[in-house]
């Protein structure tokens, strides 16, 4: 009889086990993803995507914990720590606020960034190559390309002597852009007027106080057509006041704006989804190299120019990668 009680007390440790193995070897990955934007965008099928490409199908064998700040980045700290909360295995934290707040949020859960301006400028890694700590993926270099932008709009416009910047104050990379494009404009000796908004409520004044001023031209930070959804608004003030523009910001050309010079825009969202999967499969932050874009693009809106009464120089719109007519 003891000898059967400690047989049938074997088998229900056994099965408990059994048990827990089974349900531990049946968890789903739940992956959170932080966005400064108020809806999904091209960038996240993009990242979707790139997941189902390497075998994450959402719903299937990963869940996906979307957060939406509705343009608003004092939104950011409470849905991250929602995030933190329900213990999700990795965030993915999209544009340098949102990533910001993950990073105040937790020291211990994955963090995969995209579209950061600065990632080392910012604190969020240690070094490209070492990132340490908890957070990898990609950054871009766009405030270090404001040289090259001013350049392209003194092509166009030889005689340009007065430029505003467009800033997004709640974006803690605002300063390097600003910084980088007022250093940009001295080298150029061009006079230089940042306009940092503290909202996307303050567009019109800040048209106003550029038109006061007499800017021949305007450069949009990134955030505003990439992640607030602003691109054909400010384009379409740009025209109705026949202010050149350029932005690197994601389909500000084909959003009306005038120029868009930048990195590839959906590249790094891409490579979030190899991040996230490298990730899940036990690699540790630390140890994976940031990435920074290795292509970027020029594109002309003809039809934006002609509406401004603008002649693109032959030499320019040879150099575009694409021309919208």
């Amino acid at each position: 009889m003891k000898k059967l009680i400690t047989v049938i007390f074997a088998a229900i440790i056994f099965a408990c086990f059994q048990s827990a193995e089974a349900q531990q070897a049946g968890k789903i990955p739940r992956v959170g993803y932080l966005s400064l934007s108020a809806k999904p965008d091209l960038r996240v099928e993009v990242f979707v995507q790139g997941l189902r490409d390497l075998g994450w199908v959402d719903g299937q064998n990963i869940a996906i914990e979307y957060r939406w700040a509705a343009n608003k980045a004092e939104n950011l700290p409470a849905l991250a720590d929602e995030l933190v909360g329900l213990k999700v295995d990795l965030i993915v934290a999209a544009a340098t606020p949102a990533v910001s707040a993950a990073k105040n949020a937790t020291k211990t859960i994955p963090i995969v960034m995209t579209g950061v301006a600065d990632a080392v400028g910012s604190g969020f890694v240690a070094s490209l190559a070492q990132p340490g700590g908890n957070i990898t993926g990609s950054t871009n270099i766009l405030p270090e390309l404001a040289g090259k932008r001013l350049e392209l709009l003194r092509e166009i416009l030889p005689k340009l002597s007065r430029v505003a910047f467009l800033a997004y104050g709640p974006d803690p990379a605002h300063k390097l852009f600003v910084k980088q494009a007022q250093e940009a404009a001295q080298s150029f000796k061009l006079r230089f007027q940042p306009l940092v908004l503290a909202g996307v409520e303050e567009i019109d004044g800040a048209f106003s106080a550029m038109i006061k001023e007499r800017a021949g031209a305007l450069i949009i930070q990134t955030l505003f057509p990439a992640v607030l959804g602003q691109g054909p608004r400010i384009a379409k003030l740009a025209a109705k006041n026949r202010i050149p523009t350029i932005s690197d910001g994601s389909q500000f050309a084909e959003a009306g704006g005038l120029m868009f010079y930048g990195p590839e825009p959906i590249g790094g969202h891409r490579r979030a989804a190899a991040f996230v999967d490298k990730i899940l499969k036990g690699r540790k932050p630390a140890d994976l190299p940031v990435e920074q874009p290795t292509k970027f693009e020029l594109v002309i809106n003809l039809k934006t120019a002609k509406q401004i009464g603008l002649t693109i120089p032959q030499s320019v719109l040879y150099r575009a990668d694409k021309v919208i007519k």
